[in-house]
């Protein structure tokens, strides 16, 4: 007994003392809420920047890195021909090779490689969207194209592989398939496309076709989200007209409500908070929702507004503190309105185009860690930050990557980053890099 709470004290020590660790084995985070969990954290960056402890080259991609038992996983493009015309109302055609990548999260060395030929005819054509998502010693990737692939997390052997587009008689949409799958018990959550398949549940050691549900067309780009309301599970899926409920073993809708974006962009996740569900879009498109607590099903408290509420299209919002934070894809402005009613009560584009203009589709992430929020801005700046009602301030901000893609004639870089051990993974169009964040 002595030594058994002799063992427990050392193991509390231990974790008051360097803090507590954690993976990002997923898009968001373990939890997909945006909320960086570890401690023992840098409070501001000191002069000449946090150490950054590797690099290593990567090629083309949106998609972030996932982190996971001292393994970081990354998806990219290779092109081999053709030219990238960032044009938001045409396709480009590239050929190449999409990649999945495996380095070690200590070293940056390398580990492992899987790759396949795959053409894109796509607009803003530079690379996978989705992040990787990590479960159960297997990653999945999901590339631009449909390419749904399952490998052994160790050492990249190929479990399963599908190709979405040709199985469920489908087409990329024309932003590429963004949907990030999603991992919850024995089943993979897929947004996939066609007559009845919008979303498919997946065996996910076997690769075998649990159910489909949903007709929409196009799919959207919205990810698979799981909520927990009336006493059970409830799997989101927005397609471009409909924000919808399902039943996650069968697909069985449970409940629908309209909400359709403009350009059929139905892309950030839905945010719970408690009995409340936000989602919104390009257009000025937004709602909240509340959650019933006896049965699956929802209410309308309020629709969004000009000039109300927050409209976002690259970064999903976070709704803390009676607040909905998120940059309005509008005006490329950080917003902070009020859950209650949508009312606005500040905004700065500070974080995002450094206040000096309009900036359409102007991105930063957000990821809250304790009392304050790291914010990755499209200029390629990490930066820390307090929000709250009462505005936006600024603590700390470090420019940690160059902005190699291009969006609506200036520089960007439009991948989330992954915070692990202690550290931020960011990736442009050229590497990959870990910045060490330990106090």
């Amino acid at each position: 007994m002595r030594q058994t709470k002799l063992l427990a004290f050392i193991v509390v020590l231990s974790l008051s003392r360097f803090g507590y660790a954690d993976d990002w084995p997923q898009w968001l985070g373990p939890e997909r809420d945006s909320i960086w969990r570890e401690t023992g954290i840098i409070e501001k960056f000191p002069d000449e920047g946090p150490p950054v402890k590797w690099r290593m080259p990567v090629d083309l991609g949106y998609s972030g890195p996932a982190v996971a038992d001292g393994r970081v996983f990354v998806t990219d493009y290779v092109k081999e021909s053709g030219d990238i015309i960032n044009s938001p109302g045409g396709r480009n055609k590239l050929n190449g090779k999409e990649r999945v990548l495996c380095f070690s999260a200590e070293t940056g060395e390398e580990l492992w490689k899987y790759e396949y030929d795959r053409t894109y005819n796509l607009s803003y054509a530079a690379g996978p969207r989705c992040t990787p998502t990590v479960a159960g010693g297997k990653v999945y990737t999901l590339g631009a194209e449909g390419d749904l692939v399952c490998l052994t997390a160790d050492t990249g052997e190929l479990v399963w592989r599908k190709d979405l587009t040709k199985e469920y008689n489908t087409t990329a949409p024309i932003w590429g398939f963004s949907g990030h799958p999603l991992v919850d018990g024995d089943l993979l959550y897929c947004l996939v496309g066609g007559k009845g398949s919008v979303a498919v549940a997946f065996n996910k050691d076997s690769g075998k076709e649990v159910w489909r549900a949903l007709s929409a067309d196009p799919q959207g780009y919205c990810p698979p989200t799981m909520i927990e309301a009336a006493g059970i599970k409830q799997l989101l899926i927005w397609d471009p007209y409909n924000l919808n409920s399902l039943e996650p073993k069968t697909g069985k809708v449970l409940w629908s409500v309209p909400l359709q974006p403009a350009y059929e962009m139905s892309i950030i996740a839905p945010r719970q908070s408690g009995d409340l569900l936000f989602a919104s879009g390009i257009g000025r498109v937004g709602v909240m929702l509340k959650l019933d607590d006896e049965k699956p099903g929802v209410s309308e408290l309020w629709r969004g507004k000009a000039k109300k509420a927050v409209y976002s299209a690259e970064a999903t919002p976070i709704l803390e503190d009676g607040m909905i934070y998120g940059v309005d894809c509008h005006d490329g402005a950080l917003v902070g309105a009020r859950i209650e009613d949508g009312e606005r009560l500040w905004q700065t584009r500070v974080p995002t185009s450094g206040g000096k203009r309009r900036a359409d589709h102007g991105t930063a992430f957000l990821v809250k860690q304790e009392d304050r929020y790291f914010l990755f801005s499209e200029t390629g700046d990490l930066i820390i930050a307090k929000l709250s009602p009462e505005g936006y301030d600024e603590i700390s901000r470090f420019h940690a990557i160059e902005p190699t893609n291009e969006a609506f004639g200036r520089p960007v870089v439009w991948a989330h980053p992954a915070f692990a051990e202690k550290s931020a993974f960011i990736r442009n169009d050229k590497e990959i890099i870990r910045v060490d964040l330990a106090e």
